[in-house]
């Protein structure tokens, strides 16, 4: 009877992200929304945005309580007298919690202790940054890092390349575990590209203007292809307030007028989900000429813009950098140039042009890879079913 109990008895998991949630995370959101009913969610966070398009049930915003309580909190955090925010431990007993899922690596480490203190299990996903720019900018992160990986129950990551780099880093391999991130592929309407000869040729990139995204390489070949092809482009993105990424917006304008591009170029700055997919159905080829940044961040594992936009029909252009090939397969769901291949972006870009008979069957394959290894409910049943087989 008490093994039945058990069987049945719903597992609980206390998701904490600092911000819930930044529109450029909607993968987060879709994979929480596809935890099936098996699975009682709850998230923790500091504070909130966008609600409006990210609302799910069990949000717990430390900054939505008593001012004292978020004041204390973070007090006694920034003081190193705790690591983790008291009252994430406060809601993880109240709601009999299973599993501590951190989101990001650092978060993990600040919640070990915590998942310790309360006997559950502690589950850490890596995104990209956490794993190639903070351990190098900041070495302190690798002992923490080792501390995390010798007494964490799991590390969740994207792609088997970014398995690989947290490897390195010390973990051992077997609390690493591929856990694909997913796309509302049910949501996203497949449409075929289809460009003829003698119309201009509709080009977007989207991304933050961070050096990782390449945004300055794409430009650079869409600056030599204008003299082959008429082009228009479209850029959905912008830049926050950090200096480095102020400086990488400046190179992309300086690009943008050094080529002569500004007549044929749309900056629509930062966009909702919902503009993009928009966008996505009014050009032709999606680039994403990711690189290894001079600091060392890097993707981590691949943009997640890549699978919106193979869902929906688009040829992909991008760069053989991190996950990205486990994403786009080279010459089957898409194109692949080495990182800050200006010559070899332009050659593929040629090929597409010269080859629109060729666009279908690449964009039918893109299409069923995100929908076999992306698709956010199957990802959610797979997420699921680590939680149980944790438990």
């Amino acid at each position: 009877m008490i093994l039945l109990e058990q069987e049945f008895k719903k597992v609980k998991v206390i998701n904490h992200i600092p911000l819930w949630l930044d529109q450029n995370q909607i993968w987060l959101f879709h994979q929480l929304q596809n935890l099936p009913s098996s699975i009682e969610s709850h998230i923790f966070c500091e504070r909130t945005a966008n609600l409006d398009y990210f609302s799910l049930p069990n949000i717990h915003n430390l900054s939505a309580g008593p001012k004292w309580k978020y004041f204390k909190d973070k007090g006694l955090r920034k003081t190193g007298i705790f690591r983790h925010l008291q009252s994430l431990g406060d809601i993880a007993n109240r709601e009999q919690a299973n599993i501590l899922h951190s989101h990001f690596g650092h978060i993990g480490w600040e919640d070990l202790k915590l998942a310790k203190n309360l006997g559950i299990c502690h589950v850490v996903t890596f995104y990209g940054w956490d794993i190639s720019q903070l351990p190098k900018s900041e070495p302190r992160w690798r002992k923490r890092y080792k501390e995390l990986f010798e007494n964490v129950d799991l590390i969740l990551c994207e792609g088997s390349y970014m398995a690989q780099c947290i490897i390195n880093l010390g973990c051992p391999q077997q609390k690493v575990k591929v856990q694909h991130l997913g796309v509302d592929v049910d949501s996203i309407a497949f449409q075929s590209r289809v460009w003829n000869l003698g119309e201009p040729l509709k080009v977007l990139i989207a991304a933050g203007f961070r050096e990782k995204k390449g945004i300055p390489y794409a430009l650079e070949a869409l600056g030599k292809l204008q003299f082959y092809v008429d082009l228009e482009i479209t850029i959905i993105g912008d830049a926050n307030k950090e200096l480095r990424n102020q400086q990488e917006k400046q190179k992309i304008l300086s690009i943008i007028r050094e080529h002569n591009l500004a007549p044929k170029t749309r900056l629509l700055g930062y966009q909702p989900y919902k503009v993009l997919l928009e966008e996505a159905y009014k050009h032709h080829i999606f680039i994403s000429s990711s690189v290894t940044a001079s600091d060392g961040d890097t993707e981590g594992g691949a943009p997640v813009s890549l699978l919106d936009l193979a869902a929906t029909g688009m040829p992909i252009v991008s760069t053989r950098h991190c996950d990205i090939p486990e994403v786009i397969h080279h010459g089957e769901t898409g194109l692949l140039a080495e990182e800050r291949d200006i010559l070899g972006l332009v050659n593929l870009l040629k090929w597409l042009i010269n080859n629109p008979e060729q666009w279908h069957p690449m964009v039918t394959a893109g299409r069923k890879r995100v929908e076999t290894e992306y698709n956010s409910y199957t990802q959610g049943q797979r997420l699921a079913k680590i939680y149980s087989d944790l438990l």
